[in-house]
């Protein structure tokens, strides 16, 4: 049995444990149970209905998060010639074909990005036993794989605050949405971006229930059940 410290146990005396919260009041109360000296990163995680071991029912998608995650995203792009150039003025962080890979390949993985365009996929696919068990790997699905006139648009999009989900084995999606010290507002707009993408995700073969529970908390925060119907009832508008 897990032991937890005298800060998480009196954390635990504000909640509710039988109480669904209201996506608002479980960001105001994750804030407030927040008890660690770091800024603890705010976590959704989501229960879904459908099968992991069926691929017709996979879930995967890419959430814009209007207010960041509250960190640099560092960045590289797998590319040649002018498209190389482009990404370097956009602010990618390494740029490089042959070389970048070969660096990659040796161990280096100081980046939380990697974006390449389609006509490098035949080099970049040696990397994938590097960046695939990482989740690094270049992906048309993750819309990491652009065409070159993109390269600065998913450049963008990734500084500003892109963040990847996807269905795990145990059919649970874990993703961010900002962190501790953001505003209630931050934290809320961040929550229905990430909400409507995996609504929109919703794969041709989901049957039933698509989404079974969601729960809010932080890197070291205890769980909080959210109400399912307002929490999917969330939209930007």
């Amino acid at each position: 049995m897990t032991k937890h410290g005298k800060k998480y146990l009196e954390a635990v005396k504000v909640l509710d444990q039988t109480k669904f919260y209201q996506p608002q009041e479980a960001i105001e109360l994750a804030k407030k149970m927040a008890y660690t000296k770091f800024d603890e990163t705010v976590e959704l995680h989501l229960r879904m209905g459908v099968d992991p071991r069926d691929a017709t029912q996979q879930v995967r998608g890419v959430a814009l998060l209007p207010h960041g995650l509250g960190k640099k995203v560092r960045i590289i792009v797998f590319a040649e010639g002018e498209v190389a150039r482009v990404a370097e003025a956009a602010g990618a962080d390494a740029v490089g074909s042959d070389e970048l890979i070969k660096k990659v390949e040796g161990g280096w993985l100081d980046f939380d990005i990697a974006i390449a365009t389609p006509d490098m996929m035949g080099k970049v696919s040696r990397l994938g036993k590097v960046l695939g068990k990482r989740g690094l790997m270049p992906n048309p699905k993750s819309g990491t794989v652009v065409a070159a006139d993109d390269i600065s648009r998913a450049i963008d999009e990734a500084q500003k605050g892109r963040v990847e989900f996807k269905l795990d084995r145990t059919a649970i999606i874990h993703v961010p949405l900002g962190k501790v010290s953001f505003d209630e507002d931050k934290l809320m707009s961040n929550l229905t971006a990430i909400v409507e993408a995996v609504v929109r995700a919703k794969p041709s073969g989901a049957k039933g229930q698509y989404v079974i529970s969601a729960t809010l908390t932080t890197s070291m925060g205890v769980g909080l059940k959210l109400d399912l119907t307002p929490t999917l009832s969330l939209t930007s508008g």
